[in-house]
């Protein structure tokens, strides 16, 4: 039986169509690709977070076997420093509005200094180590609360895309005749990427043509970053990323290793390879950055949400205005008529932070989620139920409705598989042993973006019957190859098998960056766009053809499955693409769709909405903490492939428990640097433990966002994963949670 026989394709659970290369070593990632005549790069790090570079002695490297060595002496000059724009909205995303190595100004611990080249790895390696800097160093300031006394208000953060003040209503007002209020700061650690595959960038030339093998969220974000820096058409750039090892926001933005390799490439006349080391990865691709938040939720004594102010302080670079846009769900989710919400920065001596799984929303939800639950506790209320009461059913910022809702019943299915019981929940923890066994939940929410230029894809029907789809688009974490295929075999009635997906190339048809959790929703509009199209000639021509069985017939009575055009009503009438395409002498019949998105003004509020739970066990004397079980249901709209997409909130919900009890990267105040930039000391979870995880998704139709609907889920699964643990937690042992991650001596 084919597939398409069996059903629909769209939201079957089929393997990754990449999954045996990536398991059996064939999947060649960027490091991996083998290049004749490469000249290895190893970045020099600044050893000072402030100051400037008094001299860079490269002598012993050259004596080592370096071919050269690269400082801001030598190194050309930029063609222009571009502004921060996140690629899923544009085409150029460099990561900060700093390239290093154009002065001797020192903005950052591990700074690019210098570039050391040889022709093996491990020369150059070696080499790198033995360049030497004098430093004038000045102190840094690398904690957020050293710079309290700068902190500043910008006009805008977010790549310039949040105003840094947003109201509605009288806060003030409502907090003064309310009878209810919970007043909590919540401080967080701050947090860096760590996917298992390292950034890396290879650069090979060819006359004024280079191709750009790299390890990035965007194919097209590349080609234009780099082409804006060298100064040259992004039609000389080509870019290449078949695979890629995670990238969770880390990938999204262009950071300067990225263009540096083409740079010293063209300089060198020989092709180029960076592969940044784990240390550098906490020092060279962003964060999530160390910052504090103040929630103050009041409520009337039936305990309706009446007002919010939501004050979020946090350390950017000395260049950008950048902090996650942690206020945004959190003033979004609950029908709360007041609300004060501002972003606060302070310039601190590290890199631009940048996305990371949830930019915001983790952040944000969590300290909204736990203020929530303990203003439940405060009015003896059960905090479903307080959930439920406060539930948005329009976006109270617009006041446009959702283009889809499910919240109320995510809730309600979450709630039961997970067993929750209001009165169970008001009598505090049960034991087991020496544990102390609570339960907590919380509300998941992830923003529907758009992106801000057309999406494209190209689909091409061979005189065989088979069709071959491309996008210039990458690997990315939802198996998009798979999704793809699964997309254009329902638009054109095709077996999952007969289909062949080329991703991985700027050479294809735009598709804007995987950020966002757009990914899914950006391709499979263009992808569906390109096939339905490809579908309407086909039909056209055999209509149009007296010697076809469907000649004249309207295209509303026909349909395609398995490789057929046929009558709706009589399946036995009807033919092949093969065939049709034979007669009419044609090799193939292709076509690229344009998907045109809806214009950002749209009167629709889009959130994709969810409930998480979690139960926890909590050793009182020892401060540890297990959890044992979640539960989280999910309204993402259309789910295109079942088995990847839990696999996607799987993972986010297992980055939430990293989040609340584990991950924190630590600054050393003495030189600026991150104390634990390794994986050795810088904690994630590993199987050990994760907790048995139960994953419902709730059925929203979406005729607003896309042509199919999808919501996109890589980002929602953590939102809210970590509130509900820290819940958890706090109905274990009646402690509130300010600090984030959870550490033993919190709870003992």
């Amino acid at each position: 039986m084919t597939a398409t026989a069996a059903g629909p394709l769209i939201g079957r659970g089929f393997d990754r169509v990449d999954g045996r290369a990536k398991v059996t070593g064939k999947a060649h990632y960027t490091a991996e690709i083998p290049l004749p005549g490469i000249a290895h790069a190893v970045l020099v790090g600044a050893r000072i977070g402030s100051g400037t570079v008094r001299s860079i002695d490269t002598s012993l490297a050259m004596a080592a076997g370096a071919v050269a060595v690269y400082t801001h002496e030598n190194l050309p000059k930029v063609a222009t420093v571009p502004p921060v724009f996140p690629s899923g909205f544009g085409g150029i995303a460099p990561g900060q509005t700093f390239f290093p190595m154009q002065d001797n100004v020192i903005h950052y611990h591990g700074q690019p200094i210098a570039v050391v080249l040889a022709d093996t790895f491990e020369t150059a390696q070696h080499a790198a180590e033995l360049v030497t800097a004098e430093y004038d160093r000045v102190d840094a300031l690398v904690r957020l609360d050293d710079g309290r006394d700068v902190q500043y208000q910008p006009e805008k953060v977010f790549c310039g895309l949040v105003p840094a003040i947003q109201s509605r209503g009288d806060f003030e007002a409502a907090a003064r005749v309310a009878t209810h209020s919970v007043d909590a700061t919540y401080h967080f650690a701050a947090n860096h990427h760590n996917p298992i595959e390292c950034s890396a960038t290879a650069a090979v030339w060819d006359g004024d043509q280079v191709t750009v093998y790299d390890a990035t969220q965007g194919v097209s974000a590349t080609q234009a970053t780099v082409a804006a820096y060298l100064g040259i058409s992004p039609g000389n750039v080509r870019v290449v990323a078949h695979f890629v090892g995670g990238g969770f926001g880390g990938k999204a933005m262009i950071w300067p290793h990225v263009t540096l390799a083409p740079m010293i490439a063209r300089e060198l006349g020989r092709p180029v390879k960076v592969v940044l080391t784990r240390e550098q990865m906490f020092h060279g691709t962003g964060l999530r950055e160390e910052q504090e938040q103040r929630i103050t939720l009041v409520c009337d004594d039936q305990g309706i949400f009446t007002g919010l102010r939501h004050h979020k302080l946090s350390v950017t670079s000395p260049f950008d205005d950048f902090a996650e846009v942690s206020l945004g769900v959190a003033g979004q989710a609950y029908a709360i008529p007041n609300w004060d919400g501002q972003y606060r920065l302070i310039h601190g001596n590290t890199m631009t932070p940048t996305f990371m799984r949830g930019p915001g929303e983790a952040s944000g939800m969590l300290a909204m989620e736990c203020a929530v639950d303990e203003l439940a506790t405060d009015i003896g209320v059960d905090p479903v139920e307080l959930r439920l009461r406060n539930h948005a059913a329009i976006d109270p910022e617009s006041g446009h409705p959702w283009s889809s809702d499910g919240y109320a019943e995510c809730v309600r299915v979450a709630a039961e598989r997970f067993g929750w019981s209001a009165a169970d929940h008001r009598a505090g923890p049960r034991t087991d042993g020496n544990w102390l066994i609570g339960q907590g939940m919380s509300t998941a929410g992830y923003p529907v973006y758009l992106p801000g230029q057309p999406q494209r894809a190209h689909a091409r029907l061979l005189a065989d019957g088979s069709l071959t789809v491309q996008a210039g688009t990458q690997d990315f974490g939802t198996g998009v190859a798979t999704t793809m295929a699964q997309v254009a075999g329902d638009a054109l009635g095709i077996e999952f098998d007969r289909i062949r997906v080329d991703i991985g190339d700027s050479d294809y048809p735009n598709i804007a960056a995987a950020v966002g959790s757009m990914g899914a929703g950006n391709v499979s509009a263009a992808v569906h766009t390109a096939c339905t199209d490809l579908r309407t000639q086909l039909i056209a021509l055999a209509t149009g053809d007296p010697e076809s069985p469907l000649h004249d017939r309207i295209v509303q009575e026909i349909e395609c499955r398995a490789g057929r055009m046929r009558v709706r009503s009589n399946p036995a009438v009807g033919e092949t693409y093969s065939a049709l395409l034979a007669r009419h002498h044609l090799t193939d019949l292709e076509t690229i769709g344009t998907w045109f998105p809806p214009s950002g003004d749209a009167p629709y509020g889009r959130i994709s909405f969810g409930a998480q739970f979690a139960e926890v066990a909590v050793d009182p004397e020892l401060g540890l903490v297990r959890v044992r079980r979640m539960v989280g249901a999910y309204a993402p709209g259309r789910v295109l492939n079942a088995k990847l997409a839990r696999s996607q909130i799987l993972g986010g919900m297992n980055w939430g428990l990293s989040q609340a009890l584990m991950e924190a990267t630590l600054p050393d105040v003495r030189n600026g640097a991150w104390a634990n930039s390794s994986l050795l000391e810088y904690l994630l979870p590993v199987n050990a433990d994760a907790p048995a995880v139960d994953i419902t998704f709730v059925a929203v139709t979406d005729a607003v966002v896309n042509p199919l609907g999808v919501k996109g889920l890589g980002e929602i699964g953590m939102v809210g994963a970590s509130a509900a643990i820290i819940n958890a937690i706090r109905h274990a042992t009646g402690k509130p949670i300010r600090e984030i991650p959870v550490r033993i001596e919190h709870l003992i």
